[in-house]
């Protein structure tokens, strides 16, 4: 994975994915001290970044390999990434996900096109049965093209933003953090680049600061998109080698986030989507610089569970989801 390949994905999705707002907010620049610039990737087509690794993918498959359709495994954002690129490709696409995926993303999956098996209790129940599946497969972060997909993330910042001085990314498999590693530091190596974990899906974090490269027993937090029991093959060495920090936050951290984006900015984002702003809302004096960009990279989320991120907010104990 290199630079070129991230020109290359910037090129080829310029006229397929929105370039989304670089948004500011004074409520969150007087909280945090610092100037902040918000990524808003919940205004993406299909409410995430993940259409771009997912169209970068697909548009870069030969004939041979479109003409076998494409199979992904996904608890939901890049399953419907994976399903409207297949169809404006033309494709047949099938998309095995968990019995536990959310509802909404099940239904928005099959709205674009795709076939939907819902299969195991857990993603990677489903990933395995994806895996022996007739297709070509589409990983939601470890190959090369989704990761250079998600890096167009970056780019776009740097160009609506080029003084930003640090960039706080949420991490699940790894695909938009590595991505964002190659195009940052590859062409701004002084911005400081920190990625963010549910502190109850450490993988990366414990890895990058050395423990053993264990897969977890399970994982759990209400930022459904972040819930990896291990590290990426092709992602954490991109992280490991260009990466500065890592902090992780909990699922109140994550439930505050997502309160202050719907009552200040009339915005209703995802969990994962909320997890670097709620790093720095959380943990600003773990956090150098003073203009800050943060990746909001979601805004799929069923409007039911606002009850439960309320309860979060008020009360110092969390309940999450498991799998």
């Amino acid at each position: 994975m290199t630079l070129q390949d991230v020109i290359t994905a910037m090129e080829r999705l310029y006229s397929i994915v929105h370039r989304t707002p670089l948004k500011r907010s004074k409520t969150i620049d007087r909280l945090t001290g610092k100037t902040v610039y918000l990524k808003m990737e919940n205004a993406q087509k299909t409410g995430s970044f993940k259409i771009r690794g997912a169209t970068n993918k697909i548009f870069s498959l030969t004939d041979r390999e479109a003409s076998q359709g494409v199979v992904a495994a996904s608890a939901g954002n890049h399953a419907q990434g994976v399903a409207l690129s297949g169809t404006m490709r033309g494709l047949s696409a099938k998309i095995y996900m968990p019995v536990s995926a959310p509802k909404a993303k099940v239904q928005a999956t099959e709205s674009y096109g795709a076939k939907v098996v819902l299969i195991g209790e857990t993603y990677q129940e489903a990933y395995n049965a994806a895996l022996s599946a007739n297709g070509t497969f589409v990983h939601a972060f470890d190959d090369p093209h989704v990761i250079a997909g998600q890096g167009t993330v970056a780019f776009e910042m740097l160009q609506q933003c080029p003084e930003l001085d640090t960039i706080i990314v949420p991490v699940g498999g790894g695909g938009l953090l590595a991505g964002t590693a190659v195009a940052v530091k590859e062409t701004h190596p002084e911005i400081k680049l920190i990625g963010v974990q549910a502190e109850g899906a450490q993988a990366t974090y414990k890895r990058f600061y050395g423990a053993p490269d264990e897969r977890l027993p399970f994982v759990q937090s209400i930022a459904d998109g972040l819930l990896v029991k291990e590290t990426g093959r092709l992602t954490f060495p991109i992280i490991e080698r260009y990466v500065d920090q890592m902090i992780t936050v909990s699922d109140r951290d994550i439930a505050c986030a997502i309160l202050l984006m719907l009552e200040r900015e009339k915005m209703l984002v995802e969990g994962a989507g909320a997890s670097a702003l709620a790093a720095l809302l959380a943990k600003p004096h773990l956090i150098g610089g003073n203009k800050i960009g943060v990746m909001i990279t979601g805004g799929n989320v069923d409007a039911s569970r606002i009850p439960q991120f309320l309860d979060l907010a008020q009360s110092p104990k969390s309940s999450s989801l498991m799998i």
